[in-house]
Formats: C-alpha cells, sequence, structure tokens
C-alpha cells in the first residue's frame, strides 16, 4: 500500500467446504469480478459448520481493500 492512493474496504464472507484457503480465494475472486483494482485483505472472523463430529464447511469474513480509481 502507498500513502498517494486512497483505499476503500467492503466486508464480505465466503464460505467453502474444502479449506479456509478456499473459502479466501473464493471471496477473493468473486470480489474481483464486480470491483476494480483490489489490492489486499484482511481475514476478521473464521467459523465453520460441524455434522456428525467433522467440518463439514469453512467460512470466513474478509475485509478486502481496493484501490479508488484516479488515487
Amino acid at each position: 500500500m502507498s500513502n498517494n492512493h486512497v483505499y476503500k474496504k467492503v466486508e464480505v464472507a465466503g464460505s467453502s467446504t474444502k479449506s479456509i484457503e478456499d473459502a479466501i480465494e473464493g471471496a477473493i475472486a468473486e470480489c474481483s469480478k464486480s470491483m476494480k483494482h483490489v489490492e489486499w485483505f484482511e481475514v476478521v472472523e473464521t467459523r465453520g459448520h460441524v455434522t456428525d463430529g467433522k467440518v463439514a464447511h469453512y467460512q470466513v469474513v474478509l475485509k478486502v481493500g481496493f484501490r479508488i480509481e484516479g488515487s
């Protein structure tokens, strides 16, 4: 990140039956489809769902930062 740019943050949740990393990558991929200049993310929550004593899926809440165009 640079002091010469202006950024905005949005909060999104991604989920996956595979892994936390897959949930993060899926959320970033989807954000990148509708937002330009996605440059960073921060994981603010991690949770999951348990079925029959096993992890059924993972969910992560992310703050995704993108640069304001022209800044």
